[in-house]
Formats: C-alpha cells, sequence, structure tokens
C-alpha cells in the first residue's frame, strides 16, 4: 500500500474534519461581534459542551456503521439500533433542558455563575434534536466510508459550514437575537443541513449494496446482542470522552478568573479541534484499510509522518505572532480571554501528535473488534484528567494551564494502555490469512 493510496482515502475524511472545526471559530466571531460576548461565548462553550456529552453514546456510531455494514441485513439491524438510540438521546437531552436536572447539575453540581447558566438553558433548549441529527449523519457516514465514498462526506461538510455560517451571519445581521440564540440556531442548522446531505448522498450506496437480491455476506449473520457489545464499549469510551469537556468547565469555574476563562476555553477548544482535525480523520481511515499484514507498515508511517507534522504546524501557530493575529483580529475576543487563550496554548502543543498516535492505535483495535480495549483505555485517560485537575484546583493553578496539563498527562497515559492492549490486534492483523484480508476489501 503506498503513502498516496492512503493519504487520497484519508484526505476527505481530514478535510471534513477541517471544515467541521471552523464552525466553531466563524460563529464564536460572529458572537464576539455582539452584546455580553464575554457571557455569550462562555454560555455557547458550556452548551456545546453538554450537548456533545449528551450524544456521546453515538458518536461512534460512525466507527461501528464502517465496520459492520457488511451487507443488507447488518445494515437494516444498524438502522434500527441507531434509531432507538436517537430516541433514548432526544428524551435525555429534552429532560435536561425543561426540568430541574438542569439546576441541579449545571448550577448546583458545576456551580456555573447565575447570569452564565440563564444563557446556558436557552441554549439547550434550542439544541434538543442535536444528537439525532449527529447520529443519523454518523450512522449514514459510515456507510460512504466502508465503500469508499469519502469525498462525498467532505461535500455534506461542506454543506453544514455554509448552513451554521449562514445562519450565524444572517441572524446576527438582520436579528436583535442575543449571542446565545444566534450560536446555538446556527450549529442546528449546520448538523440538519449535513444529516439531511447524508441521508440524500448515501441512497445510491444502498440501492448498490444492500438491495434485496444481493448475495449476504459470508459468516454468521449479525445480531442485535453483537451489535449492542460491539457498540456499547464505543458508546461509553465517547461518552468518557465528552465528560472531559464538562469536567474542565467545572475546574475552570473554580480556578482563579472563573468568567474570563470559561470564554478562553472555547477560543482555546476550537484551535484545538483544528490542530487536531487531521488525527480525528485516522480511526475510520484505519478501520478501513487495514486488510492485512502488508497495510501494517504504511499505515503505521502515515501515523507517524503525520503525528510530526500536526506538532510542528501547531508550534508554528502557538509560538509565532499568528496565535494573537487570529485571537484578536479575526475573533475580535475580549482581551482578558484573548490573552488567557494565547498563554494557555503553550501548553497544549503536543495534544495533537498525541492525539494521532491514539487514533492510529484505537483504529486498529476497532479493526479487530477489540473495543473493549478501546474503552479501558479511555476510562485510563478520563482518570489521569480527574487527577490532574483536582491537583490544580487544590493548588489554584491557573486554569488553563491545568486544563492543558491534565489533558496532555491523560492522552500519554492513554496511549501506554492502547499500546499494551494493541499487541494482540497487531499480532492477529499479521497473521490474517489473504482469503480474510481480501474479504474485508
Amino acid at each position: 500500500m503506498r503513502q498516496r493510496d492512503i493519504l487520497w482515502f484519508w484526505f476527505p475524511l481530514f478535510f471534513s474534519w477541517l471544515l467541521m472545526a471552523g464552525e466553531g471559530p466563524i460563529i464564536s466571531a460572529v458572537i464576539n461581534r455582539l452584546p455580553n460576548e464575554v457571557i455569550m461565548l462562555a454560555a455557547l462553550g458550556l452548551v456545546l459542551s453538554l450537548s456533545v456529552t449528551i450524544e456521546s453514546p453515538i458518536i461512534n456510531l460512525l466507527a461501528t456503521s464502517t465496520a459492520l455494514s457488511k451487507d443488507r441485513h447488518a445494515y437494516l439491524l444498524i438502522r434500527r439500533f441507531t434509531i432507538h438510540w436517537l430516541i433514548l438521546l432526544t428524551i435525555v437531552h429534552g429532560a435536561f433542558a425543561y426540568t430541574g436536572l438542569f439546576d441541579a447539575l449545571v448550577v448546583g453540581g458545576m456551580g456555573v455563575p447565575q447570569e452564565v447558566a440563564e444563557r446556558v438553558r436557552l441554549g439547550m433548549q434550542i439544541m434538543i434534536l442535536w444528537s439525532a441529527a449527529i447520529g443519523w449523519r454518523r450512522f449514514c457516514q459510515g456507510i460512504l466510508i466502508r465503500f469508499n465514498r469519502t469525498r462525498t462526506i467532505a461535500w455534506g461538510t461542506v454543506v453544514r459550514l455554509a448552513a451554521s455560517g449562514g445562519a450565524a451571519i444572517g441572524l446576527a445581521l438582520w436579528s436583535d437575537w442575543p449571542g446565545i440564540v444566534v450560536g446555538a440556531t446556527a450549529l442546528m442548522a449546520g448538523v440538519t443541513a449535513e444529516a439531511a446531505y447524508a441521508t440524500i448522498a448515501v441512497r445510491p450506496v444502498v440501492a448498490r449494496e444492500f438491495s434485496a437480491g444481493r448475495s449476504p455476506a459470508g459468516g454468521q449473520p449479525l445480531t442485535y446482542h453483537e451489535l449492542f457489545w460491539f457498540h456499547l464499549p464505543l458508546a461509553a469510551t465517547s461518552l468518557l470522552i465528552l465528560l472531559v469537556q464538562p469536567m474542565v468547565a467545572f475546574s475552570l469555574a473554580r480556578l482563579p478568573n472563573p468568567t474570563p476563562s470559561l470564554a478562553a476555553w472555547p477560543l482555546v477548544f476550537q484551535v484545538m479541534l483544528v490542530a487536531r482535525a487531521a488525527p480525528f480523520a485516522l480511526p475510520e481511515a484505519v478501520i478501513a484499510l487495514t486488510k492485512g499484514p502488508d497495510t501494517l507498515a504504511p499505515i503505521r508511517r502515515f501515523t507517524l509522518t503525520l503525528a510530526a507534522a500536526v506538532t510542528g504546524l501547531t508550534a508554528l501557530f502557538v509560538f509565532t505572532p499568528l496565535v494573537d493575529a487570529y485571537l484578536i483580529r479575526v475573533q475580535d475576543a475580549a482581551p482578558a480571554p484573548a490573552e488567557m487563550a494565547g498563554q494557555g496554548l503553550y501548553f497544549f502543543v503536543l495534544l495533537p501528535g498525541l492525539t494521532a498516535l491514539v487514533s492510529w492505535l484505537r483504529g486498529v483495535l476497532i479493526n479487530t473488534r477489540a473495543t473493549k480495549v478501546v474503552n479501558l483505555g479511555m476510562a485510563f485517560n478520563l482518570a489521569a484528567t480527574a487527577l490532574v485537575l483536582f491537583a490544580g484546583m487544590q493548588a489554584q493553578f491557573p486554569g488553563l494551564v491545568t486544563a492543558a496539563l491534565a489533558l496532555d498527562s491523560a492522552l500519554i497515559v492513554e496511549l501506554v494502555i492502547l499500546w499494551w492492549g494493541a499487541q494482540g490486534s497487531l499480532r492477529r492483523i499479521s497473521e490474517r490469512p489473504l482469503d480474510i484480508a481480501l474479504a474485508r476489501a
């Protein structure tokens, strides 16, 4: 397998992640030009963190759909499984946004200032269908990835960015809605448009690959029980990953300068989302392309090259005037959050490279259905994050420095666990017979 083959398969997925990462900066740049920008930006950051935490069980539907959508029977089963999750998570989101759970968790549990919390509640109510749109989109995208339609996914993200960015700019110009309403409405417009596009784009693939007259794939038919236990560790992993965001917000609310820190955190998170767009695109590429022993070394080489590249580019951005130009001129951030974000980013430079290595190992493990190891690695990640955040709160370190040290340390711990757990998977791939490798192609 040539490096260019991996590159052209992976690149549309990366482009999709990159465009998706650009959504946050566009919306925050709009909010920074509206009244009460610090409070509104802090509120939107919390809305997004809470919403993606609720949706976490279906984030890895992308990996599940990519790995298991092998024939019509599996497709119908995974579709039914997806719908069940979407109904459940919409109910959970609604209960959180419209009942006393919100006050108990956000105001009482997280200690978010009241002026910010009221805006968070409104944003959560607007984004009630967030999980449904995200889950359905990822189910459809997994099928597209499995059948080498990754470019279609990139076009879907263009649709999303146009819808969310257009909604944010349009509402800012032609309405007097507050920033949190503009931001939450724009985010919902984006994911809804992308879900609709994915539904249309996947139809020809479904009609061709999963037609009633097509022969079923070899092996035993997939069962709901097997699907559930394959996906459950991935769902738990996603939940653990996304619990990190509320944990960081909880810590920032209890460290020095809570409101400016909460406003700076979305700026830092957005920069890191862009920096990690390339690594985030790796797992599905690894799942789809790892077919036998001859594919292991090329994909590992691609991963190491990618890790070095994203680390170097992140350092170039953070340690040069580019970071100030972005925060002050592009984002038009208030002075206090901009200064905090700029200084805090120094400590996040290693995060993208570490993410690339972790993403490769996750892909290898999912390829061999060793999803419990993926979950174990994330459990250690979360434990390390909590430990460092707790130490930072006890010592009252600066908020973003504490967050960076926690996330960097946690990824290193997870990398060690995944490397240990992946030895069996790497051995099985190396011993995989040619006919099985070809059947997975």
